[in-house]
């Protein structure tokens, strides 16, 4: 099994022991989307550094297409002009999608005016539970520029796919059941380009640090 694949199914559960399983993407991914960062002779290219994953230039994690809690189709394009947060999670989780999307919340409050040009998208991979309704009230209530998307299984399905996200059901007592997944996040910049791969705990310092890179580098 090559490092990649050992890294693309290590698996880190938060306190809450329920919805908080992360899929990390390796080092060795970032390493692989900046190999063509060089000059002649091997010398690396000037290039900003993040507190995420530097991601540019990956292959994947290019289309989203799904409805908004008011059922009005939405895709990546229509956020060109804003640094755009894309996170995958749910309504019922217990620690990890909240406090991933309280955090972002408080990045858009530091960055002043300049928040205005966050997007954060929560991308609900429970369909079945999360109504659009239910979906509005839970990202509203923290933020209320923040957009809610949803889909037939067969929807989310493919866009977890396109960004290399994994999810699955975890049955618990009673007959019910939580949701194991991806707890990192994607950050597009202006230009509409993926460039970061933010993991779980990075911090409202260090994530707010990365973002006013972006911004400032768009004018």
């Amino acid at each position: 099994m090559s490092k990649l694949d050992m890294g693309r199914r290590t698996v880190l559960r938060s306190a809450g022991g329920l919805a908080g399983a992360a899929v990390a993407l390796p080092v060795t991914l970032a390493a692989l989307a900046g190999c063509d960062k060089v000059q002649p002779g091997g010398v690396p290219k000037p290039t900003a550094k993040f507190n995420a994953v530097d991601i540019t230039g990956a292959d994947y994690a290019r289309r989203l297409q799904l409805n908004d809690f008011d059922g009005k189709p939405r895709n990546l394009a229509e956020f060109k002009g804003k640094v755009v947060f894309v996170f995958f999670g749910f309504t019922q989780c217990p620690d990890v999608c909240p406090t991933t999307m309280a955090e972002l919340a408080e990045v858009r409050r530091r960055l002043g005016a300049d928040g205005e040009r966050v997007q954060g998208v929560f991308v609900s991979v429970d369909p079945e539970r999360d109504t659009p309704v239910l979906l509005k009230a839970y990202l509203t209530g923290m933020d209320p520029s923040f957009v809610g998307l949803t889909g037939s299984l067969a929807d989310i399905d493919a866009t977890a796919r396109e960004f290399k996200v994994f999810y699955q059901k975890v049955p618990t007592s009673g007959g019910g059941y939580t949701l194991d997944h991806t707890a990192g996040a994607y950050v597009f910049d202006p230009a509409g380009q993926v460039r970061l791969f933010v993991r779980y705990g990075l911090g409202v310092d260090a994530l707010t640090a990365d973002l006013k890179q972006l911004l400032s580098a768009a004018g």
